[in-house]
Formats: structure tokens, C-alpha cells, sequence
């Protein structure tokens, strides 16, 4: 059967659920043999069935010999990924009426917290964010592990929030979640571009097919005629600029270069900033009590993002001033008599780097930076971060992660290699009650890498563990 031919609200209202785990499959059901890099979806088509499947989505040629019963309807498709995102979208057809989305390298979890808040400020109470940091809103504080959840619980979560009558979502665009086609069928009516730069290459060949999965949101998943918010400080941002052009999105930069919303001057100050920006040739002073100038672009960003769906600058700008940061994201752990902490979940070359970057013009003593990095990750970014600590901290020590199933110490070892002159602490807790106990007066020290994370992930068990609960007891132990 052709995917166009099964897409009719007879055949969609009589399935009784879809998924794409055969395990979850009951009675009525659509199973999706997706397409994996471990496993194959098609391997499990026949513990569907035993479970009560009666449509199969599956790879064109992907059956070959496997014959099944009369009563089972299958759907061929070159890309049956694709294809159960259409059918998934159709079965719950329930979606906010407002649906930004935004995708980057980092920030995507700040933005769209600010893009909430910026709307609940306004007086918009239906409103909520989807993302890192699951789905928070008035009301609603829902736990997440995936930047992007998978299709079938996207859809379900965005129809949940439609029937409790949220009519303005944000939500975070990962490049898994775009390459997966997890976001196709997704209503969104604006898109922004936040940044690149190196992360995923586990998963991504390279760089431009990183860059390719990021512009699917504009050139696919976004219908024509949408709004197209981007960095234009970003070089890949200006290489999305055509893409987006092609399919008639107007188009909003942001950024010192911006032409839509333009940052003429950002002065630091010691409990945030002053920024000056230029929107439909007026100016506006702001005091935005965020630190780093990546947190101006977020909140810029977040601004045209809103602005897209009710073009009231008066209204939203002023409230850029309200705005709080979100868990684990230059989190400040007040209590430290002599130095400042910060928590921040930065775990990439370039975050790492921008963090400490930003941390500097604040810092009147000592930077210390305390991070290690995952195991079954990309492993070429280690010796990248070792040298971006050591070089632009002053006290580095390196220690665990999130090891996984890798060996802990193999990859202190990867980080240690360009880490000149680090100390290497191998137990994350004592790592960072060492650099809490030795903070001098105008010390600052950043705890990199987990953030807002609640455990860590050692073989297959997760071990409670929070960076800032850490440092709270560190800090109190100095009063003991």
C-alpha cells in the first residue's frame, strides 16, 4: 500500500495506537520497522504481529521472504521514518496553535525558556517549552532526557499540552531529531538558527551534514511562507539564509550583523549587562540580567522568535529585563565567602570555550574550571577541550563525566594529553569539593559539563549525582 493512499481519516481512526517498539504494541496497533544503526526495525515485524499489529510501516524491499496474513496491511516507503512521522501527525492531530522551534549547537534550551517566559511576562498564560529540560510552564514541570523525543511521544506530548489548552509551545530542534524526521508533521510556524560549531560527530559525517540535518527545519519541516530567525553573526547562518529564501520564509537576522534586530553595544556589568538594540529603526536600552554575551544572542533570538507571531516591540522588549536563566546553564551557587561558583552544562569545545570566555572580564583573581567529558561520545573533541581549559583558565582539573561504558581513566588520558599543567581528580564529588575548599578571594569557578543533569551514568546504571547540590555541600563544609 502507498503512504497517500492510507493517509484518510477512516484508516487513521480505526488504529488503536502507533509505535515504533514492538514491545508497546497491542491490539490495532501501527508498528513502524524503522531504519536503525544497531538495530533494524524489520527484525522485530513478526513480534509485532504476535502482539496484535495490523498495519506495518516498513523500508521499500525490507520484507523480502516474510509472508504475512491477509489481515495485516503494509506500507512500503523509501523512507518509512519520514512516513510514520506523517502517520503519527494525523493519528493525534491535536497541536498548540502557536509552535516555534528552534535549532543550534548550544542554546537551544535557553532560548526557548526565554521565548516561555517572554510570553507568560506578556500575560500569555498558555504557553509552555519543550526541550532538554522536558516541558515546563505555569503549572507544568514535566522531566525530559532527550533534546528531541522520539516521534510517537513528540506528538503525544504536543497533544497533551493542545487539550489542557496551550496555544503557544517552543520547542528545542536537535539534529538527531531533524535527521530522524522526528519533527516532520510538527505545525511550526516559526523557526530560528541559533549557531554551529563542532558537536555529534559520532553521529554526523561532517560538518556540512551536521549543517544539513540543522536546515532541514527550514527547508522541510517548516511550511513555505514561515519565519525564518538567524544569527546572522554565524557563518552558517548566512549560508541558511538562500535556503530559507527558496521556500519563501521571511526572513529575521539577529546579531551585530543582524538587519531585523541589531545589537549596536553590550556593556558587562557585575549582575549582567547593558545592551543597546536597534529594531524597526528605533532604539532600545536594556539591562539584561543574564551574563555572557551568548546569552544576549539567546535572548535576541527568543525576541524575533516572539516577535514572529505578534509583532508588539513595545510590549516585548521591556521585558527582556525579567528574564531568569535556566537550571545549569551559568547557574550561580551563592554561599562562597571568598569566590563565585558557577554550574554550567557546557560539554563541547565551543560552549566550553564560551563559557570561560565569558567568565573572564568578571574574574579579579583566579578562573578554575572543573570538567571531563562522556564516554561513547565523540571522541575527538577531548584533547580539543583539555587545551581550551588549560589555555583560557587558570586552575584546571579534569575528572568523570558521564563514562558510560567506557573506561573513566582512558578518557581522562585523552584529556590530560593537551591539559598542560592540569590536576587530574578522578571521583567528580571530591574534583569539585577540592576546588570549592582552595577558592581564594576573586576566584571564580565554573563546574562544566552536567548541569542540570540529576545523576551519572557509569556502565549501564545511573548514579545520583547533581553538580550544584556538590557544591552546596563543598561550600557548606567550609562554615563546619
Amino acid at each position: 500500500m502507498q503512504l497517500i493512499d492510507y493517509l484518510n481519516d477512516e484508516n487513521i481512526e480505526i488504529l488503536k495506537g502507533v509505535t515504533s517498539d514492538s514491545r508497546q504494541v497491542k491490539s490495532g496497533y501501527l508498528f513502524a520497522a524503522l531504519p536503525g544503526s544497531k538495530l533494524k526495525g524489520d527484525k522485530f515485524i513478526a513480534d509485532a504481529i504476535q502482539n496484535g499489529a495490523t498495519v506495518i510501516v516498513v523500508e521499500t524491499g525490507a520484507l523480502k521472504d516474510l509472508k504475512l496474513s491477509d489481515d495485516v496491511s503494509v506500507i512500503e516507503d523509501e523512507n518509512p521514518r519520514k512516513a510514520f512521522s506523517k502517520i503519527v501527525a494525523q493519528y493525534y492531530k491535536l497541536q498548540p496553535q502557536n509552535i516555534v522551534a528552534v535549532t543550534g549547537t548550544s542554546g537551544k534550551t535557553s532560548t526557548v525558556s526565554f521565548v516561555q517566559q517572554l510570553w507568560h511576562l506578556s500575560g500569555i498564560e498558555k504557553c509552555a517549552s519543550l526541550g532538554t529540560l522536558g516541558i515546563r510552564g505555569p503549572g507544568i514541570r514535566r522531566g525530559g532526557s532527550l533534546t528531541t523525543p522520539d516521534t510517537q511521544s513528540l506528538h503525544a506530548e504536543i497533544t497533551d499540552l493542545a487539550s489542557v489548552g496551550i496555544n503557544h509551545l517552543a520547542m528545542e530542534a536537535s539534529s538527531h531529531g531533524l535527521d530522524q524526521f522526528r519533527l516532520d508533521g510538527v505545525n511550526v510556524k516559526a523557526a530560528a538558527f541559533a549557531n554551529l560549531s563542532r558537536d555529534h560527530m559520532d553521529y554526523h559525517s561532517d560538518m556540512d551534514d551536521y549543517f544539513e540535518a540543522k536546515a532541514r527545519l527550514f527547508s522541510e519541516v517548516m511550511k513555505e511562507k514561515g519565519v525564518a530567525i538567524i544569527n546572522a553573526d554565524d557563518e552558517y547562518g548566512q549560508k541558511l539564509i538562500p535556503i530559507a529564501e527558496k521556500r519563501n520564509h521571511k526572513i529575521v537576522t539577529f546579531g551585530q550583523a543582524g538587519e531585523t534586530i541589531k545589537l549596536l553595544k553590550r556593556d558587562t556589568k557585575p549582575n549582567g549587562q547593558d545592551i543597546t538594540i536597534a529594531y524597526n529603526d528605533k532604539n532600545y536600552d536594556v539591562m539584561l540580567p543574564l551574563v555572557g554575551e551568548f546569552q544576549v544572542m539567546n535572548a535576541l533570538c527568543a525576541l524575533g522568535l516572539v516577535l514572529s507571531q505578534d509583532d508588539d516591540a513595545e510590549k516585548y522588549i521591556p521585558l527582556l529585563e525579567k528574564l531568569r536563566g535556566v537550571p545549569g546553564r551559568l547557574q550561580f551557587v551563592s554561599g562562597h565567602e571568598k569566590g563565585a561558583v558557577y554550574v554550567d552544562y557546557a560539554h563541547k569545545p565551543a560552549a566550553l570555550e564560551m563559557i570561560l570566555k565569558t567568565l573572564r572580564p568578571h574574574t579579579k583573581n583566579k578562573l578554575v574550571c572543573v570538567f571531563g567529558c562522556g564516554g561513547n561520545r565523540d571522541k575527538g573533541k577531548r584533547a580539543m577541550m583539555g587545551k581550551i581549559a588549560t589555555d583560557l583558565s587558570d586552575v584546571t582539573i579534569v575528572t568523570d563525566d558521564n563514562p558510560r561504558d567506557e573506561n573513566a581513566a582512558s578518557i581522562r588520558a585523552q584529556i590530560m594529553e593537551t591539559a598542560t599543567g592540569a590536576l587530574e581528580v578522578a571521583d567528580r564529588s571530591k574534583a569539585i569539593n577540592q576546588a570549592v575548599q582552595d577558592l581564594e578571594e576573586g576566584d571564580i569557578l565554573v563546574v562544566a559539563g552536567k548541569g542540570h543533569e540529576q545523576g551519572q551514568i557509569i556502565g549501564d546504571e545511573v548514579h545520583p549525582f547533581d553538580d550544584v547540590e556538590e557544591v552546596k555541600k563543598s561550600i557548606d563544609k567550609l562554615s563546619n
